[in-house]
């Protein structure tokens, strides 16, 4: 049995494992080549081991031409760890990070659609909105569409305060974040220009410190 196979074997085995077991909330961010069928190629990478995305987004990152994934995961340590050893094989990414909800900032953007004559002129309303950081960003006969950034709990409740109002619609967007401990992905080329490519240098070797989980 090659060593890639038996790899994979542990790795769906773990992946059994941890369900229900020691699971917690992880964001990967991965920085990419902005290269066409990728974002496929990463979500197989998770379809195969049967984790779910909670959320993804992708955007363009402080560095030109390089792009970023923000993807949001329940599992284990071991598990996420793993998964990040396997998404850097991809060719066209850089490095790819895993960190708890305490080691970053984010954030997600929501929309509300409510009645306007269920909320006009309702001071109740109008406080609660204020509460929430909720402003309103169309405002129409027939409704109005309230914007709120927050963490998903926070929008969670504005959607229970709105529901006896005759909320119509709501979407959130895909979590946006920043690590902490970050400077910035210019710090981190400059290193792989310094770095003589090897065997396994292109995996990540933070992934195998157990106290640091990123540094750049």
């Amino acid at each position: 049995m090659s060593l890639q196979k038996n790899d994979q074997l542990q790795f769906s085995a773990s992946a059994a494992e941890s369900v229900g077991s020691g699971s917690e909330e992880f964001t990967v961010t991965v920085y990419t080549e902005n290269q066409i069928g990728l974002l496929n190629r990463i979500a197989i990478i998770f379809s195969r081991r049967k984790i779910n995305i909670e959320s993804l987004n992708t955007s363009p990152s402080e560095v030109e031409g390089i792009h970023r994934f923000t993807i949001v995961i329940n599992e284990t340590e071991e598990v996420v760890r793993k998964l990040c050893r396997q998404i850097e094989k991809q060719v066209e990414v850089l490095k790819a990070y895993f960190n708890t909800a305490d080691e970053i900032i984010w954030q997600e953007l929501a929309l509300y659609k409510v009645p306007t004559d269920e909320i006009a002129e309702k001071v109740k309303v109008e406080r609660l909105l204020r509460k929430y950081g909720a402003r309103a960003v169309v405002i129409r006969k027939d409704y109005t569409i309230f914007e709120a950034t927050g963490q998903r709990e926070e929008t969670d409740k504005l959607v229970k305060v709105l529901e006896p109002y005759g909320l119509i619609e709501f979407v959130r967007s895909a979590r946006v974040a920043i690590i902490k401990a970050s400077h910035g992905f210019h710090a981190k080329l400059k290193e792989f220009e310094k770095t003589a490519p090897g065997e396994e240098v292109i995996e990540n070797e933070y992934l195998n410190k157990q106290a640091e989980v990123f540094s750049m």
